[in-house]
């Protein structure tokens, strides 16, 4: 469920920098943040038993564009301008936000809220594939190239496909892939389109959530149209996937990244899948065969080896 920032302008301190606002310590909020995105895709189950995937997700894009706000009001902060600004960030709503929520949210009333968290998983695999075509500065290494065929052989794993797939929907699993691909194609645009902005990450942020919530209110009056009733519970997962898997993940993950590094916030992504099938199996009661964790492991061992980077030429030298 991970939303990268669309300008990466940053500058990363050293691992355990003390910083003056920073009243928590980063291992306790990386934690938080893989419980929070963990937790989103069982929101996002209950969610979907008593509303319409398109309301589901603008709900969740509501609350988490509210939570920005008031970020963005406590700040003094305010949003970008410019429509050429505007218009990338259009972009990044969709391909970052609209599109994969929704797609999630569709797959999930097939399949079990564990298989959608553990496909997020491949999110890492997809943008490894993606950077060796779009990215000609991202050159593949032998380890990297290694780990994506091990993140798919766990994919298939977790799949079952010496069984052809049996008892599997392939419609929401494929849905639930295309909403993990649909993460690192807005990544690479934003790096292509946004990277060096003069805004803040929390105002370019705000705006793209607010095009976004735009984008799925346009949607859900086009194809759903407005909830004729509200059901309770669904609405308070709802309520909690937005302003907190949405509003407040997304702060959480760029103090992270500020204070640690791009390299050490983006640990989260092995722990999603593990609480949310923590998450799916005890509070959900859907049951796993011995494929999907094992799949799952491979899956993030692959992930972990396509974010592996050279070490530097004077380290080299050294050795």
């Amino acid at each position: 469920m991970s939303t990268v920032t669309p300008a990466s302008r940053t500058r990363p301190e050293p691992v355990g920098t003390a910083r003056p606002h920073a009243r928590t310590d980063w291992r306790i909020r990386l934690g938080a943040l893989a419980l929070i995105w963990g937790f989103s895709f069982l929101f996002i189950k209950v969610g979907t038993r008593g509303y319409a995937p398109f309301q589901v997700t603008f709900g969740r894009l509501l609350f988490g564009t509210a939570v920005l706000a008031v970020a963005l009001a406590a700040k003094r902060d305010r949003l970008p301008r410019g429509l050429r600004t505007w218009g990338h960030l259009a972009v990044a709503g969709m391909l970052l936000n609209a599109l994969p929520f929704s797609l999630f949210a569709f797959a999930e009333l097939t399949i079990p809220s564990t298989l959608a968290g553990i496909c997020n998983a491949t999110s890492p695999l997809w943008g490894m594939a993606l950077s060796l075509v779009a990215l000609s500065e991202d050159r593949p290494t032998r380890l990297r190239v290694a780990g994506l065929g091990l993140g798919f052989l766990g994919v298939l794993t977790v799949l079952g496909v010496w069984q052809g797939f049996h008892g599997l929907d392939a419609t929401g699993t494929g849905l639930a892939l295309a909403a993990s691909l649909s993460y690192p194609v807005g990544w690479i645009y934003v790096r292509r389109t946004l990277a060096g902005s003069p805004y803040s990450h929390l105002s370019l942020t705000g705006g793209q959530l607010l095009l976004a919530t735009v984008q799925l209110a346009v949607a859900m009056v086009l194809f759903t149209g407005l909830p004729t009733h509200v059901a309770a519970l669904p609405l308070l997962a709802v309520a909690a996937l937005g302003a907190l898997g949405t509003g407040v993940a997304m702060l959480v993950q760029y103090g992270l990244v500020a204070e640690v590094g791009p390299t050490t916030a983006q640990m989260v992504t092995y722990f999603v899948p593990v609480v949310a099938t923590a998450a799916g199996v005890v509070l959900l009661d859907e049951r796993l065969t011995w494929s999907t964790p094992v799949g799952a492991v491979i899956v993030l061992a692959g992930a972990a080896l396509t974010q592996a980077r050279p070490a530097p030429a004077a380290e080299r030298g050294r050795a």
